[in-house]
């Protein structure tokens, strides 16, 4: 059976920027057993897979695939998804701003959707579940050794590495400058030993030091566990990163505001916008949103029996 598919850039406004994504917007008649390998064809970030909504609070059901596995919620595909599916009018841009609802793993994850002249400039998408604080992580040393840096080139102090989840746990480690995260280089051997069986065992390395205007955080995203060597722009890292830096900001009351460069390292430049609420010092809310760019519209035949070891 012939299934269309569409492929978008994701927290860029330019094609070849951002963050691949591919969107089947009506995958009705696929299982699970399908999808893994689909998206393990296309070999980007995730894949995502559109279906009827479950429930009435629901206006669809997003399914999302790495290389090498299903995740429960990730930013980037939510947020390209909402724009393809108002790209090709399976939601109606009759408004300068519209609301979906997408059923994820994790819940039910609001997206907002400006347009402008019938079509989509900016989507951003509400945090399902607040941050939730992991463990402590292994030591400095280590950490550091397993980016092929010093422990000098940590930042420490009161912003150490520290994990933190709002649906995908992630590993936070701040560090100096730009310098320092242009040599980040994972050392695979490391992580296996020290962080693969960790509670959050993807790497979120981030800077105050940035490269372009108006930008407050320049960032790169390791997520070996999900068969990804490195990320060009990550929403659901975006959102947890709130929850890292709400909780050390002075503001008690009101909304706290970041720019996040990410991706100029693998030359593909992206730009999340991420607002966070905090009322008596307590995060309530979470918005991370973006540009996006359509790049192809084409159609996969996917056979209904697959070949013997295509799982």
């Amino acid at each position: 059976m012939r299934y269309r598919f569409l492929t978008c850039d994701v927290f860029t406004d330019r094609v070849f920027g951002g963050n691949p994504l591919a969107v089947f917007p009506d995958a009705r008649g696929l299982v699970a057993e399908r999808m893994q390998p689909i998206a393990r064809e296309f070999n980007l970030s995730e894949t995502t897979f559109v279906l009827p909504p479950e429930t009435p609070e629901g206006t669809h059901r997003v399914r999302i695939f790495t290389p090498a596995t299903e995740l429960s919620f990730a930013g980037h595909p939510t947020v390209g998804t909402a724009y393809v599916l108002a790209w090709i009018g399976d939601v109606k841009l009759d408004r300068e701003v519209v609301h979906v609802a997408f059923e994820e793993g994790v819940g039910i994850v609001p997206v907002t959707i400006r347009a402008s002249r019938g079509e989509p400039v900016f989507a951003q998408l509400s945090a399902a579940r607040m941050p939730e604080f992991g463990p402590a992580p292994p030591g400095p040393e280590t950490i550091a050794a397993m980016l092929s840096l010093e422990t000098s080139d940590l930042l420490l102090g009161d912003d150490p590495p520290q994990a933190v989840s709002c649906g995908q746990p992630i590993l936070f480690v701040p560090v100096r400058d730009l310098a320092a995260i242009r040599r980040v280089r994972l050392k695979r051997d490391l992580w296996e030993r020290s962080l693969s069986s960790y509670w959050a065992p993807q790497l979120y390395v981030f800077t105050h030091d940035t490269e372009t205007d108006g930008a407050d955080i320049h960032a790169r995203f390791f997520p070996p566990a999900l068969g990804i060597e490195e990320d060009p722009a990550t929403g659901a890292a975006a959102t947890a990163l709130a929850g890292y830096l709400g909780i050390r900001d002075a503001m008690q009351s009101g909304t706290l505001r970041w720019v996040v460069e990410q991706g100029l390292e693998m030359g593909r430049p992206s730009r999340l916008e991420i607002e966070a609420d905090r009322q008596d010092g307590v995060i309530t809310a979470i918005r991370v949103g973006g540009s996006a760019v359509l790049v192809s519209d084409g159609e996969m035949d996917i056979p209904d029996t697959m070949p013997h070891g295509a799982t």
